[in-house]
């Protein structure tokens, strides 16, 4: 049987309708809105990937330094404990100088992360200061290695055969480059001249690492035990070199190529 057009007016509007309607509505509202012309579009898509990029570099600058610093820490706390179990001043002095490195790397991470707050004279002063008690403690550090070193080789006093120490070194000389690699590309990118500074004392770390690996080895393998307090006072010798250009010249850095850009690149 076939509904009345009563009985029809009275199921309301089919669905189908209402769906129709809302399109409707919807593209009315969408005519009142102002759309950005092509130029402007293209302007603000520039933008925001321009802004995406320095923020890329920036986070990844931090990243790697936070990576360095972690692989500093733990190459120091397993340099001293290897160190100290096998009395080698070789590891030990290596260790001493991954701490010191660390707090090279603290600077730097504080001077990517500086306060809102701080103006730039006060974070230069607060920078300074820092820069002078790491080199302060470069030569304390120096002093400490210089002692032991001299004293194993006047009292004839062998170090035991390290294999973690070997092990430790050899690490060491295959992360090290990469963090130098990877700080000096950021900080050329980045136009920082402190990080490229920091990049290079890196480098000198996996530089000592060969050293080490160098002592190390001749004891371990040729019962060449003279050759660990002699690293010893390499190190020493490195660590005051590092102290007096810190104090020098007020920055983490002992290379040439330090300060080369100008001041107004400065991260």
């Amino acid at each position: 049987m076939s509904k009345t057009p009563a009985t029809a007016a009275q199921a309301g509007p089919r669905p189908d309708n209402r769906l129709v309607r809302y399109f409707k509505e919807t593209r009315a509202e969408l005519r009142k809105v102002s759309w950005p012309t092509r130029k402007q579009a293209t302007n603000l898509t520039l933008i925001v990937l321009a802004v995406t990029v320095v923020m890329a570099i920036f986070l990844g600058a931090v990243d790697y330094l936070f990576a360095s610093l972690l692989a500093l820490l733990t190459g120091c706390v397993l340099s001293l404990l290897a160190g100290f179990i096998a009395g080698s001043v070789a590891l030990v002095g290596f260790g001493l100088d991954s701490l010191v490195e660390s707090l090279s790397g603290g600077v730097m991470i504080y001077r990517f992360a500086r306060h809102a707050t701080l103006s730039p004279a006060e974070e230069e002063r607060r920078e300074r200061r820092a820069v002078k008690i790491v080199g302060y403690t470069f030569f304390i550090l120096a002093a400490y290695v210089l002692y032991e070193s001299l004293e194993k080789l006047i009292f004839q006093e062998p170090p035991a055969p390290s294999l973690l120490g070997i092990f430790i070194a050899l690490a060491s000389m295959i992360i090290m480059p990469v963090l130098f690699y990877l700080k000096y590309q950021t900080g050329k990118s980045l136009g920082s001249a402190s990080l490229m500074a920091d990049s290079k004392q890196t480098l000198a770390c996996a530089m000592l690492s060969v050293a080490l690996l160098i002592g190390l080895g001749l004891n371990y393998w040729f019962g060449i035990w003279q050759a660990d307090p002699v690293i010893g006072l390499v190190i020493a010798a490195l660590l005051v070199r590092e102290g007096y250009h810190a104090l020098k010249d007020k920055k983490l850095c002992s290379c040439a190529s330090c300060g080369s850009l100008p001041p107004s690149s400065e991260a």
